[in-house]
């Protein structure tokens, strides 16, 4: 009977568990604090620190099954998909990892047994092939002596990529670090499919698959190239769950299997195809799976970074959808069936399933709505193409107007033999980038806002205070002819100082005064071309057509206005110091702090950001002139200014100059010379998604009180060390230095107790079928001592079985030490795991030393009583 892809997954971590292995949980499709990858790619990557030396885990060997997306950079299989037996977008992949726990011969064994053992997967041993890198005797001779692998099927790969140590059979971190030889395990299908043994002129054929592949992370490579011994070699593998879910499946192609079976019949019913062969099918059911999880991973549909692949995975498999049949949304209804197929694999997912088929529908329903129209066209073009080759200009207007990514107009053009002139589209691209923002039709749904005729003329940049009649009215909404005592509504006026939210500045507040009322303003945002001023009404009444007084509350308005001309400063000064590449991405301008963020691929080093201080804060002591003209666009362009993000310029603009320093376009309120802001400074800068920064900062006030703040915080350190902020540095420094000479000298003196500690057990030590074995819980020992006792006792005894255990913040710890002429008989893995179970915890590690732990602590006794039958067993005298 065939084992299903969730019971293969449970059987591989299960054999791993069982050779002592931590069962790990699959990490997060987008990688923790790692900026070389767009999407975890590989079971190692959570794993990469450890590799690295930069962090240490609590166990020495690991399994898992990792979630994991190509689609994007460097590694980017999603033209692939659906068109071949093997490839996806989202793939599992199971892997064992050692951290220089063992190497070379303990992870070849646990493969083969694994792959042939009878009550594991038990495949035929003469269907295996294996390779190794040319010059790895050591795995060869495993492989031949050890294991029994015939050598015609042992296969060597050498430097087959252009350069040394370029090879299937060797792999890399990257340019420097760990590195090392692979050992390749290849599935014979048999000679009824085409395809030749690797290394062979027919190696691309489908007959032998790749299922597993061993990493022997061996060396350290150096900047010159020169390998050196890592100081503890490695393991890391990785097996793609579904490749090796076909051959235990009898299947030779990857969509074959139960799991792909089962959500393509759900695609067929969800999008009525006919054609259960189909390739868009396949599609369909692999995007699926990469398009759930990255949501419920937390990456959302959007134009940029990680969010732009999901898009256009979502689209790609809405698109094959339309080619099978359906007329509906369509893909969010494959989520239910996912998770069930998946099972406990989806167990995160099932909790954020309404949240996952909101968001893909809502994606569906967006792009549904331009996709007939922009297939329409490109039939139209590839009908009358005269070439090979779609021009880039048609491509831009797929993407620009009908949300076509670039890649799904390359995927339609590969299916009919022709290809994109991508250089075109980049070149588009760029010219009509403004364009493109404003014509775009998934940035705001009109549906949600208010719908107002009127026109709202502003007076807000020469005056706070202005006389205006309402023009409108809206509650929940909806228009109304009067508002009352405490009720919340939009008040439109014809005439008004208030600046409404616009260009990252926010609206402003204050109070709007009529003979019968008083109407508080929380806010101004703007609503087609007229103001609408959203707060309560404070007493009264307020009716359409009265007459108002509007008055802005100045100190705030004030604020904003330093806040927002220190921005443009700041572009200046980023542009300066770092070129024209600095782009704004966004900003928000309040009373309190400015935020601004800008394209740049690296983060700020401290000098950086003193030296844009500087800079900013002499052109504040400049005192320079801030004016603004009127002219048309095309002249604004003429005197360099520079648009700012999220602005729409009308024919005449608004052109903002500071001094000599800077020219911009912009429509928002500003102080009147620099000398008004005072103080400029940053108080932090980060990273907000792939090659853009932001920086915040405060000005005026808020910079002074900043500083008053970070200088009282340093005098209160200084007087906690009993120093002045002259001696402070020093007086920390030698602080930190005293206190790891005292943790140094109190684990020497730690290691001395464990050493007479361990000397005082001698006397437990019993005789169990002539081995010697000791079994004691010991009271406030750190699990670091436990190891330096077993280790010492190892050493006095020769030859034992050692347990230690201890109680210590509401947990037992455990550690078991096997000496090494016992581990043929015993293993200390296996002890741990025992006393685990008992106490409702987990625990594994090598032969010869193990570690676990539990939270029943009234079962310790009991369980460290249950030892001397477990190891009579084991030391049956025959």
């Amino acid at each position: 009977m065939n084992k299903s892809t969730a019971e293969i997954r449970q059987a591989f971590l299960d054999f791993f568990y069982s050779k002592g292995h931590q069962v790990v949980a699959s990490s997060s499709l987008v990688p923790d604090d790692d900026p070389t990858l767009l999407f975890t790619n590989a079971g190692m990557n959570q794993f990469k620190d450890v590799f690295l030396g930069l962090d240490n885990r609590s166990h020495w060997s690991a399994a898992t099954s990792q979630r994991c997306v190509r689609a994007g950079g460097k590694h980017n299989d999603l033209k692939n998909v659906g068109y071949t037996g093997r490839h996806h977008t989202f793939f599992e992949m199971l892997g064992n990892f050692s951290f220089g726990d063992y190497f070379k011969h303990d992870a070849i064994w646990f493969a083969w047994e694994l792959l042939i053992g009878q009550n594991w997967f038990n495949l035929p041993k003469e269907k295996l092939w294996v390779t190794v890198y040319t010059t790895d005797d050591e795995a060869y001779n495993i492989w031949a002596n050890e294991v029994g692998v015939p050598a015609e099927r042992i296969i060597r790969i050498g430097d087959n990529k252009g350069s040394a140590y370029a090879s299937d059979n060797f792999w890399q971190m990257g340019d420097t670090g760990p590195c090392g030889p692979c050992s390749e395990i290849f599935y014979d299908h048999g000679e009824h499919i085409w395809g030749g043994a690797p290394g062979s002129s027919k190696e691309n054929g489908d007959r032998y698959i790749e299922i597993w592949n061993l990493v022997f992370m061996q060396f350290n490579r150096q900047a010159d190239g020169t390998l050196l011994p890592l100081p503890k070699p490695s393991i890391d593998t990785g097996m793609g769950l579904e490749r090796i879910s076909a051959i235990l499946q009898h299947v030779n192609s990857n969509y074959d299997i139960d799991l792909f079976k089962t959500l393509i019949a759900s695609a067929i019913e969800a999008t009525g195809a006919s054609n259960p062969d189909s390739k868009s099918l396949r599609v369909i059911a692999d995007h699926i799976r990469s398009c759930a999880f990255l949501i419920s991973d937390g990456v959302l549909p959007s134009n940029e970074g990680r969010g732009y692949v999901l898009r256009r995975i979502i689209r790609r498999a809405i698109r094959h959808g339309h080619m099978v049949g359906a007329k509906d949304t369509f893909f969010y209804k494959l989520v239910a069936p996912l998770i069930d197929v998946m099972g406990n694999a989806a167990s995160g997912l099932q909790l954020q399933k309404t949240m996952v088929e909101q968001v893909l529908r809502a994606e569906e329903e967006k792009f549904v709505k331009t996709l007939e129209c922009g297939l329409a066209l490109l039939n139209d073009k590839l009908l009358k193409l005269t070439g090979e080759t779609l021009d880039g200009e048609t491509a831009f207007r797929l993407y620009d107007t009908y949300g076509f990514p670039l890649d799904l107009t390359a995927d339609i053009c590969r299916e009919r033999n022709l290809r994109v002139d991508k250089a075109g589209f980049e070149c588009a691209m760029d010219a009509q980038r403004k364009r493109a923002r404003e014509s775009s039709c998934f940035n705001t749904d009109y549906n949600s806002l208010l719908r107002v005729d009127e026109v709202t003329r502003f007076f807000g940049y020469k005056h706070l205070e202005h006389q205006g009649w309402v023009t409108a009215l809206f509650r929940n909404n909806q228009p109304v002819d009067v508002i009352r005592s405490k009720e919340e509504a939009v008040v439109v006026l014809d005439e008004t100082p208030f600046y409404s939210e616009s260009g990252g500045q926010v609206g402003d507040r204050g109070v709007l005064k009529s003979a019968s009322g008083v109407f508080e303003v929380s806010d101004t945002q703007k609503y087609g071309k007229a103001f609408g001023h959203k707060g309560k009404l404070s007493y009264g009444e307020l009716k359409l057509h009265s007459q108002v007084t509007a008055q802005v509350d100045s100190a705030r308005r004030e604020r904003i206005c330093l806040n927002h001309s220190a921005t443009h400063l700041l572009h200046a000064t980023l542009r300066q110091m770092f070129g024209e590449h600095i782009r704004q991405k966004g900003s928000l301008v309040n009373d309190r702090y400015l935020r601004f963020d800008f394209s740049h691929s690296q983060a700020m080093k401290l000098e950086q950001l003193r030296r844009i201080e500087k800079i900013l804060n002499e052109q504040i002591r400049r005192n320079l002139s801030i004016q603004t003209d009127i002219m048309s666009l095309k002249d604004a362009r003429k005197k360099g200014a520079i648009a700012l993000f999220g602005e729409k310029y009308d024919a005449q603009v608004r052109v903002l100059r500071i001094g000599d320093f800077s020219t911009e376009l912009c429509g928002g309120t500003h102080a009147v010379r620099t000398g008004d802001i005072g103080l400029f400074r940053i108080i932090a800068e980060s990273s907000i998604s792939a090659g853009i920064r932001r920086i915040e900062a405060v000005t005026g006030e808020e910079a002074i009180a900043s500083l008053h703040q970070q200088s009282d915080l340093v005098q209160h350190i200084a007087q906690l060390v009993k120093g002045n902020h002259q001696t402070l540095v020093d007086k920390v420094r030698t602080l930190k230095e005293r206190s790891r000479q005292l943790e140094k000298n109190l684990q020497q003196l730690k290691n001395k107790m464990a050493v007479q500690e361990s000397a005082s057990l001698a006397h437990k030590v019993r005789d169990i079928n002539g081995v010697k074995v000791l079994v004691s819980q010991l009271d406030c020992v750190e699990l670091k001592t436990l190891r330096i006792m077993v280790n010492d006792l190892k050493n006095q005894l020769k030859s034992a079985v050692i347990i230690l255990a201890v109680v210590m913040n509401g947990k037992v710890s455990l550690i078991a030490g096997v000496t090494q002429d016992l581990t043929n008989r015993v293993k200390a893995g296996d002890i741990v795991v025992h006393l685990a179970q008992q106490l409702g915890g987990e625990g594994g590690g090598r032969p010869d030393l193990a570690q676990a732990g539990g939270n029943n602590i009234a079962a310790l006794p009991a369980a460290l009583a249950s030892v001397d039958s477990m190891l009579t067993a084991k030391f049956r005298v025959e």
